[in-house]
């Protein structure tokens, strides 16, 4: 593992920080919606900005509007933008993972036509993979598109989608849906994208416990989009499904928020049970050493990341190991913050709590972290299979045609 740039990596840095001094966007006050939606036209010019100085995807190749650039780049510019109070990026889901399985699949015409406005953030995109009856099992999708009897070659899309963040906000989004259920499931999958204020799509925010709506609902009723549409080959949507997904893992990430360093200060002035400082808790200063040694893990398996990625490496599966980590720990770090804080803990006025609240938030937010981007169950598999060696799980439904899987009927 090497912590320090190259040169040419400290050279790019340089370059970076130089450009970010003078464009990195003015403070500004986001809508508290929790998923990027807030300060939208404030997103949208940074975003622009980032496209005129070629830094909106630097590794996009140059025809698309990117440098062409290395993956280590593109995390030496995150690490500094990262230090400017920019604008929430509602850009990451279209840009991570959408645009780019679009890209690898579709036409000249179809990039061309794509690739610049979501680059220059004019269009935003949306991911609708997840369904009610699915939880984290894509291939499991419902959601049906049968040929239209017009003749026209089109397809009619009908069923439901849920948890998709950012579709109350969105232009576009990729679609995957059952176009053969005579074959296993997943082998009679297709994805499409599509326009989302087409008629027949309805978009239901999902009220959260933080006060945002983040999550949508989304329903397909008749929904009748162009064979031109179809992203892929028929019914082979479960193989782009996996581009998309590999992208999805690399762009949720891991958690944010407040760490072990803020809890540690709040504890120093939070009065105990016997009068002192929460911090002379033996049990509390045994919780706060176990996060310090998780972040630390966290810190080196990024280290260990962005090494391979600087050595022209493609990182390996254990980046699953990031959200699991972190989200667990947002999660109980949280609970055991707004439990120290005692009677007052029920406060989350961001004027009033300490922090703005911050652990308040962590308490509302970590749980969906632990769903998005794969959930902890999916996460260990990933890593217990790719990571550890360990057989995969039985698949009884492997060759079982989708119509005559159980329903739970």
């Amino acid at each position: 593992m090497d912590f320090n740039d190259t040169p040419e990596e400290a050279a790019y840095r340089a370059q970076v920080k130089a450009w970010l001094e003078v464009n990195a966007a003015k403070p500004f006050v986001a809508d508290n919606d929790g998923e990027g939606g807030g300060s939208m036209a404030a997103s949208k010019a940074w975003q622009a900005k980032k496209a005129a100085g070629g830094f909106a995807q630097i590794t996009w190749p140059k025809e698309w509007g990117g440098q062409g650039g290395t993956p280590i780049q593109q995390v030496i510019f995150n690490q500094e933008e990262a230090k400017h109070p920019v604008p929430p990026n509602p850009f990451q889901i279209g840009l991570g993972m959408c645009v780019p399985t679009v890209a690898t699949f579709a036409d000249q015409a179809t990039k061309d036509r794509f690739v610049g406005p979501a680059l220059r953030g004019e269009e935003i995109w949306c991911q609708l993979f997840s369904e009610p009856s699915g939880g984290s099992d894509v291939a499991a999708a419902r959601t049906k598109a049968v040929r239209a009897t017009d003749g026209s070659g089109d397809w009619i899309i009908s069923g439901q989608k849920v948890w998709t963040t950012g579709a109350q906000f969105s232009d576009f989004g990729i679609v995957v849906c059952r176009t053969n259920p005579e074959a296993p499931k997943h082998k009679g999958l297709t994805m499409f994208w599509l326009d989302m204020h087409a008629p027949g799509v309805e978009v239901k925010p999902i009220h959260q416990m933080s006060g945002g709506s983040g999550f949508n609902e989304v329903f397909f009723t008749d929904v009748r989009v162009k064979d031109s549409q179809r992203v892929g080959a028929l019914d082979d949507g479960w193989k782009v499904s996996l581009v998309t997904l590999m992208n999805e893992r690399l762009a949720v990430g891991g958690a944010s928020g407040a760490g072990w360093q803020e809890f540690m200060e709040a504890a120093r002035s939070v009065p105990g049970l016997d009068g002192q400082a929460a911090l002379k808790d033996a049990s509390l200063r045994e919780k706060l050493a176990d996060w310090y040694v998780q972040a630390e893990g966290l810190k080196h398996t990024r280290n260990r990341t962005m090494t391979a990625l600087s050595r022209g490496q493609t990182p390996g599966p254990e980046s699953s190991i990031g959200k699991i980590v972190s989200a667990l720990q947002m999660q109980d770090l949280g609970n055991t913050a707004v439990e120290m804080l005692d009677q007052f803990g029920i406060i989350d006025d961001p004027d009033l709590a300490p922090l703005h609240a911050a652990f308040h938030t962590s308490v509302m937010f970590s749980p969906g972290l632990r769903i998005a981007g794969g959930t902890d169950e999916i996460l260990k598999n990933i890593i217990a299979e790719r990571v550890l060696g360990m057989p995969g799980d039985i698949r009884v439904d492997k060759d079982v045609a989708f119509k005559d899987m159980p329903t739970g009927r």
